[in-house]
């Protein structure tokens, strides 16, 4: 059985490993940018409002009298209140600006919840874990949007998240410094 169990930052940092190794195997980015990577993640962390869910698989017991295993971490997702001077909020909110003018960028950007990582180890997915942890990590969020980056291809995540209602904001977007595209993506909250 999968339990979807809320962390805070402190916990998330303890686990980071972990964390890592899920969004290792479900991303497959070059060896030399894991690093990075949990630099990053260990940074927001430390952000306003942060919230991180684990998605645990819950086994029964071996035999009768004997206790059950740990739970094993399936999946994560995070996310925070972003706010002007965090990298990905001033570069998405510029391009937003330049692209829907100040008021929609304020409209989207100045009191959003930002989905940061949302990772599903590969054995896992297409099961409902990420779409479940979507909704636990958004309910009761005060923020009036919720926004977020994927891959600017057709991918299952870029799937899930319009079936949920994000609309895309910005396509073809490049962060300064990469080459890849990206969707920037929102949708208003509550999610219904």
């Amino acid at each position: 059985m999968i339990e979807f169990r809320g962390a805070g930052p402190e916990e998330f940092a303890e686990r980071l490993e972990t964390v890592i190794g899920i969004y290792t195997a479900a991303m497959r980015p070059p060896v030399e940018q894991i690093a990075g990577r949990m630099s990053i993640m260990r940074n927001h962390g430390t952000y306003p409002r942060f919230q991180c869910y684990f998605a645990e698989l819950r086994e029964s017991p071996p035999g009768p009298g004997l206790p059950a295993p740990e739970p094993k971490v399936v999946g994560f997702a995070y996310g925070f209140r972003g706010e002007s001077g965090q990298w990905w909020h001033d570069v998405v909110y510029r391009g937003l600006a330049d692209k829907m003018g100040r008021e929609a960028a304020d409209a989207w950007m100045g009191y959003a919840f930002e989905l940061a990582e949302i990772h599903v180890h590969p054995d896992y997915q297409g099961k409902g874990i990420g779409r479940a942890m979507i909704r636990t990590l958004c309910a009761g969020r005060p923020e009036r949007s919720a926004v977020l980056s994927t891959h600017d291809q057709p991918t299952a995540a870029r799937h899930l998240y319009a079936s949920m209602g994000f609309t895309d904001l910005l396509t073809k977007f490049v962060f300064p410094g990469g080459h890849e595209e990206y969707v920037i993506a929102g949708r208003p909250l509550p999610l219904s």
